[in-house]
C-alpha cells in the first residue's frame, strides 16, 4: 500500500514549498508590465487605450474564468487542474515576448492560468491542510505580494541592462512557473477528482444561492476594487496634490510593502480568533481611515497609505481564508472561491475605469475619491457579516 502523500508532505514541508513556488508566478508576470508599458507601446505602436487593455484583460479573465476553474478543479482534480494552470502561465509568459500577436495571446493564456490558480489553491489547502490554513494562506499571499513588488522594482533596471529591453523584464518571469511545474509532479501521482463523490456534493448548497456566499464575495469585491483603483490612480492624484512623480512612486511602493507585512501579521492573528468579525472590521476600517485621510489631509499621504496598506494586506488574507472557513468541504470551497473571485475581480476591473470616468466627468479628484471612500465604508459594514463563524451549509 502506498504511503499517504498528504501526511508526508505536511511533515516535510514539501507542500508548502509547492505552494510558495506557485505563488511566485501569480502576480509578478502582471506587475512587471506597468513600469515598461511605454516601452511596449513604442515597440508595437499601441494606442493608450490598447495598452490599457494589458492591465484590464487579466482582471476580467480572473472574473470570467473563476467559476469554470472551480468546476474544472472539482471535475478533474485540484492537483491536475493547477498543474495545467501553471503550464498556461509559463506558455503565456513566453508567448507575450514574441511579437504583437504573442503579446495578446500570451496575456490571455497567462491570465487564464493565474485565474485558475487563484481559485483552486484555497480549496486545496482546506482539503489537505485545514489545520494550517491561516499560516499557508498568509505565506502564499505574502509571497505573491513580495514578488509583485520585486517585479515592479526590477522591471526598468532589467530593461536597461541589455539590448533586449522590456523583453527581458517580462520574459524572465517564466522561470518561477518552470520551477512550479517541476515541483508539482510528485503531487500529480496522487491527484483525485474529489473521489467523484457526487452524492456528498449534491447536498451542499451553492454559494450563488446563499446570502453568506454573497457577503463573502462582496467583501472580496470591495477590498479588491479599492486596492486596484488606488494602485492605478494614486500617482496622478498625488501629482495633482503637489508630489513629484518619483515621490508618488515611492509612496505607492510603501503602500504595497506595508500590505506584505500585514499579510504575515494577519496570518498569526487568524489562528488565534474564533471568527473573523473583529479582524475583518478593523482591516476594513483601516482602509476607510486611510482613504479618508488622503481626502482630508493629503500632505500626510505617507501616514494614510501605511494605514490603508495595513488594511489592504489583512483584507486579502481574510478573503482567501474565508473561502475555506465559510464552506463545508473543499468542493464547496472551490465553488465559493470561484464565486468570490468572479464577483471580486469583476468589480476590481471596473473600479479603476469608473474612477477615471468620474474624474473626467467632474474634472476634479475629490468626487471619485469620495466614491472610493463610500465603497470602503460599505466594506466596513460587510466585513462582520462575512466574518461570522458559520458555513454555507
Amino acid at each position: 500500500m502506498l504511503m499517504n502523500p498528504r501526511s508526508l508532505f505536511a511533515r516535510s514541508g514539501f507542500f508548502l514549498f509547492v505552494l510558495l513556488t506557485t505563488a511566485a508566478s501569480l502576480r509578478a508576470p502582471l506587475t512587471a508590465i506597468g513600469p515598461v508599458l511605454e516601452d511596449i507601446r513604442a515597440t508595437f505602436n499601441l494606442s493608450a487605450s490598447a495598452a490599457g487593455l494589458l492591465n484590464f484583460i487579466p482582471l476580467m479573465m480572473f472574473a470570467l474564468l473563476a467559476p469554470p476553474a472551480a468546476w474544472a478543479g472539482n471535475r478533474f482534480g485540484l492537483e491536475k487542474t493547477l498543474w495545467y494552470a501553471v503550464w498556461l502561465i509559463m506558455l503565456g509568459s513566453l508567448l507575450r515576448v514574441g511579437g504583437v500577436t504573442g503579446l495578446w495571446l500570451g496575456t490571455l493564456l497567462l491570465s487564464a492560468g493565474i485565474a485558475a490558480a487563484n481559485v483552486l489553491l484555497p480549496p486545496l489547502i482546506k482539503r489537505d491542510f485545514a489545520g494550517h490554513a491561516a499560516r499557508y494562506i498568509g505565506l502564499y499571499a505574502g509571497v505573491m505580494a513580495v514578488t509583485a513588488s520585486l517585479a515592479s522594482g526590477v522591471a526598468v533596471p532589467l530593461a536597461q541592462a541589455t539590448k533586449t529591453g522590456w523583453i527581458l523584464s517580462l520574459g524572465i518571469w517564466f522561470l518561477p512557473a518552470v520551477v512550479a511545474l517541476v515541483v508539482w509532479l510528485p503531487l500529480l501521482k496522487y491527484s483525485r477528482s474529489a473521489s467523484n463523490n457526487k452524492n456528498a456534493a449534491s447536498r451542499l448548497r451553492s454559494p450563488w444561492r446563499s446570502a453568506l456566499g454573497w457577503q463573502v464575495s462582496l467583501f472580496m469585491a470591495l477590498q479588491s476594487m479599492v486596492f486596484y483603483t488606488l494602485i492605478a490612480w494614486f500617482t496622478p492624484w498625488a501629482e495633482a496634490q503637489g508630489f513629484s512623480q518619483l515621490s508618488a512612486g515611492w509612496l505607492l511602493f510603501v503602500y504595497q510593502i506595508v500590505a506584505v507585512v500585514s499579510n504575515l501579521s494577519c496570518m498569526v492573528a487568524l489562528k488565534k480568533l474564533s471568527d473573523q468579525r473583529i479582524i475583518g472590521f478593523l482591516a476594513s476600517l483601516a482602509i476607510f481611515i486611510g482613504l479618508g485621510g488622503l481626502y482630508c489631509f493629503p500632505a500626510l499621504a505617507i501616514l494614510w497609505l501605511i494605514t490603508a496598506g495595513l488594511g489592504a494586506g489583512a483584507s486579502m488574507v481574510i478573503c482567501l481564508s474565508l473561502f475555506g472557513l465559510r464552506s463545508g468541504d473543499h468542493r464547496q470551497a472551490s465553488q465559493l472561491s470561484g464565486m468570490g473571485q468572479c464577483v471580486g475581480y469583476g468589480l476590481a476591473a471596473l473600479g479603476p475605469l469608473a474612477f477615471g470616468m468620474i474624474h473626467e466627468h467632474f474634472n476634479n479628484w475629490s468626487t471619485p475619491l469620495l466614491v472610493l471612500i463610500a465603497m470602503s465604508l460599505l466594506q466596513v459594514f460587510i466585513a462582520p457579516l462575512a466574518g461570522r463563524n458559520r458555513t454555507i451549509g
